[in-house]
This record gives C-alpha cells, structure tokens and sequence, in this order.
C-alpha cells in the first residue's frame, strides 16, 4: 500500500464526545433543544458550520458557529485523550515509507485544533476536510482528491473509517476500505455495506500490515 487515508473523529482521535458536547451547547443556547448524541450524529456529513447552518433554527448562524468551535476548543482537553498506540500506528506507517492522508468531514479549523493538541500535525501528507470538498462522504470526491495530493491510484491506498459514509466513500473509489471500532466512541455499529477488512483493535490492524508485508 502506497497510501493510508484515515477518517478522523472516532478514527484517529476520541473526539466524538468533544464534537456531542459542542454542538449540544449551540442547540441548546440558541433552539432551546435538548439533543442526545444519536440525533447530532445523524446530523454528520457536512462540516460543523454546514450542520449549523443547515439545522440550526435561531436566525444567528454565524455567532452559533463561533460558540461551536470557542466550546471545542476550551473543553477539547476534557474530553479528548492522547492516544499512544494511534500514534505509534502512524510513526510506523511513515517509518515504512507509506504516504498518509486524512478524508474528514470535519471543517479545517476543529481539525487542527485537535491536531494540535493532540501533537499529530507531523504525521500527514495531505488532508481533505469538510470545507475542500462540494459533495461530503459518502460521495467520494474527498478520497479522490486526497489521492491526486498522495499521487497514489485506488489499487495502491486504503481508507480506514469508523462509519458507513468511510467505508462507501471507499468503495465508490476503488480503494481497499477498512472498517475500525479501535476506539470508545464510533459512528457505526454494524457496517450497512461490509468494508473489506475490520478491526476493533490497534495491535491487531498492525499485525495485519505485518503479515501484509511478510
């Protein structure tokens, strides 16, 4: 494999929670709504300003946007834990020369304040969040752009996700799709569409790389 394109919340990084707890203060403050986890995570494709936008009633957007990305950022190390054994993962991808991207549908501002806390900027040769992209996952076209940037073809990457929009994304671009639940909080349970290979630890998806490259 060339290329390994991760999916980020419940992937890489625990962020679910952090992304809950933001989102259910917006609603809160501005629809007077009471949501659960479940119903804001029905909300996810477009990035955290689209899902604002296009689910927020309150007339007040843009300040709605502002407090989502202020309450993500003051709360982040709360909820979000470092995680060793991902890291380890990719220092050893990049130690055998793999070319590593992110497809996430998370805008870019909450992504690099959580690549920042979490000290993962190094790792990743191209990143396509939700504001690069017209049509988020399961379209594929954040997978085929993060490909033109890795200069890689669907037969040499894999995209490993935690959800049904990871995995069909993958699919629909011809790459080897992997499907995870490595970390406490994931989008999907069961897999509608069945990725190719899946994981629910870190160790064991490195061992298969190892007996991959045996």
């Amino acid at each position: 494999m060339k290329a390994v394109i991760f999916d980020f919340d419940g992937t890489l990084a625990n962020t679910l929670p952090v992304c809950d707890f933001a989102f259910q203060h917006v609603f809160k403050k501005f629809d007077q709504r009471e949501l659960t986890s479940e119903e804001i995570r029905a909300m996810f494709g477009p990035s955290e300003t689209g899902i604002i936008q296009k689910n927020l009633i309150h007339m007040n957007k843009e300040e709605a946007i502002e407090l989502y990305y202020t309450k993500y950022l003051e709360h982040h190390a709360e909820f979000v834990e470092h995680n060793k054994e991902i890291e380890d993962l990719l220092r050893h991808l990049k130690e055998k020369g793999a070319k590593i991207g992110i497809v996430t549908g998370k805008a870019r501002r909450s992504l690099d304040i959580s690549l920042q806390a979490l000290g993962m900027e190094s790792y990743f040769d191209a990143i396509i969040t939700g504001d690069d992209v017209i049509n988020p996952k399961p379209d594929p076209e954040g997978v085929f752009k993060v490909l033109h940037l890795l200069n890689a073809a669907p037969q040499e990457a894999m995209f490993i996700g935690d959800s049904d929009a990871d995995i069909q994304a993958g699919i629909q671009a011809g790459v080897f799709t992997v499907g995870v639940h490595w970390l406490p909080d994931f989008q999907t349970l069961e897999f509608a569409v069945a990725p190719n290979s899946s994981y629910n630890t870190v160790s064991d998806f490195m061992a298969s790389l190892a007996d991959r490259n045996s």
